[in-house]
């Protein structure tokens, strides 16, 4: 039978993978946009993302085999409910934006704004799945200390994301999403 332990490690093994795809993908569409014209901004930051991104794994490994965190049955099962809904939401914005899509801040001249999936609904969706990632990971085996460090680190770091961003999309962006909410998508009345 496989530990909960082997389960959790297996389970942070492919989300490292998957970051590691992630980045190629990033990659090519980040070099597609500068042979479009793209600007990139942001860059000071993205260095301290990539750290704390790169960093977040491994202290999810450290301090469950560190300090020898129990699995914490209910909740680790919720918290695992919560980081596939968060890998779910992620992959429905990379595949929304398309090519598009980068780790990057890189804006191409004359393009409106992306306003599918679940940019219908949200302004930074792909950033409330990071959010509930960071939370919800550590979690699924009792990495407590973990969660609440990233976390607010993340809940920082996303404040100059956010608004290096905002202000490199410019009007038409702000225009587009004048009435949509940032991060809680509003329930419809009636």
């Amino acid at each position: 039978m496989v530990s909960s332990l082997n389960g959790y490690l297996a389970f942070l093994g492919l989300l490292a993978a998957e970051r590691l795809v992630e980045l190629v993908i990033s990659q090519r569409n980040a070099a597609r946009a500068f042979a479009r014209g793209g600007v990139e901004t942001g860059q000071r930051h993205y260095r301290v993302m990539v750290v704390l991104h790169s960093l977040f794994l491994v202290a999810c490994v450290a301090e469950v085999v560190a300090l020898r965190r129990p699995f914490p049955g209910g909740i680790g099962f919720a918290a695992l409910g919560v980081a596939l809904v968060a890998q779910a939401l992620r992959y429905w914005s990379i595949v929304s934006l398309g090519e598009l899509w980068n780790t990057r801040i890189i804006v191409v001249p004359g393009l409106s704004p992306v306003t599918r999936g679940p940019y219908r609904y949200l302004r930074h969706p792909n950033y409330v799945a990071v959010v509930l990632e960071l939370a919800a990971v550590p979690l699924i085996h009792g990495a407590w200390v973990t969660a609440v460090v990233f976390s607010l680190a993340n809940a920082g770091l996303l404040l100059v994301r956010i608004r290096a961003e905002e202000a490199a999309l410019g009007a038409a962006y702000a225009d587009a999403f004048a009435n949509r909410p940032r991060f809680i998508p509003e329930v419809p009345r009636g």
